[in-house]
């Protein structure tokens, strides 16, 4: 295989180390309801598929060869996914990316804990400023930027069809919660949620004003 990715090819032991650090990462954040772990299934197994063909088997090259009779150029569901187009700078693009969902995972997850998941039931608050204040689930927009920066650096056909899909499990996990916390806090989370988006920053309708962020006790 001449070819510019057949370097990445049938490195086993690099495909274990990169879905370990995954694994581990998962294990590091706490999660605070066992419906979660369905989410985070899915998502290492979004990792296991990846690691899998970029260091083990470009199984997406030879199941569209197979089904069509041509090889694929570098970069279409096989190898660093715009390496055509801007040489690695989408390897560099998706790094990024990667980083930034890293860490509204882990400020995401810090803040909460703290404030809302460690405390009793109903002696929790209402978190709604710093990052909360901008987006109501950051956790899970950093887990979609993570893997959207994953797809930029090699995307394959399972990538993509699994992107979907983890999308839409997120999704519904969020809308479950707030309707739990809607139960909780009434009035005030809504009027949180009418300033705030989901995942991303509101840009439209009612200007979002961050609230202050309360004294620690």
């Amino acid at each position: 295989m001449n070819d510019p990715a057949s370097g990445h090819f049938g490195q086993w032991g690099y495909m274990l180390v990169w879905i370990a650090l995954y694994a581990i990462m998962l294990l590091f954040i706490p999660f605070y309801k066992k419906s979660q772990w369905k989410p985070t299934s899915a998502y290492l197994a979004f990792v296991v598929a990846l690691a899998l063909e970029m260091f083990g088997i470009p199984l997406s090259m030879y199941a569209l060869t197979w089904a069509f009779g041509v090889t694929l150029p570098d970069g279409v569901l096989f190898g660093h996914t715009l390496n055509q187009w801007i040489g690695p700078w989408g390897m560099y693009i998706g790094t990024v990316l990667m980083i930034v969902g890293l860490g509204l995972v882990i400020v995401g997850w810090s803040v909460i804990h703290k404030r809302y998941w460690s405390k009793e039931a109903g002696e929790g608050q209402l978190v709604n400023w710093g990052i909360y204040g901008i987006i109501r689930h950051p956790q899970y927009t950093g887990f979609m930027l993570v893997t959207f920066g994953m797809m930029l650096d090699w995307l394959t056909l399972p990538l993509l069809l699994m992107w979907p899909l983890l999308i839409f499990i997120y999704y519904r996990l969020a809308r479950r919660e707030e309707r739990e916390m809607e139960a909780e806090f009434g009035a005030a989370y809504r009027a949180y949620t009418a300033r705030t988006g989901m995942f991303l920053p509101k840009l439209w309708g009612r200007p979002h004003e961050i609230a202050p962020r309360p004294h620690a006790r």
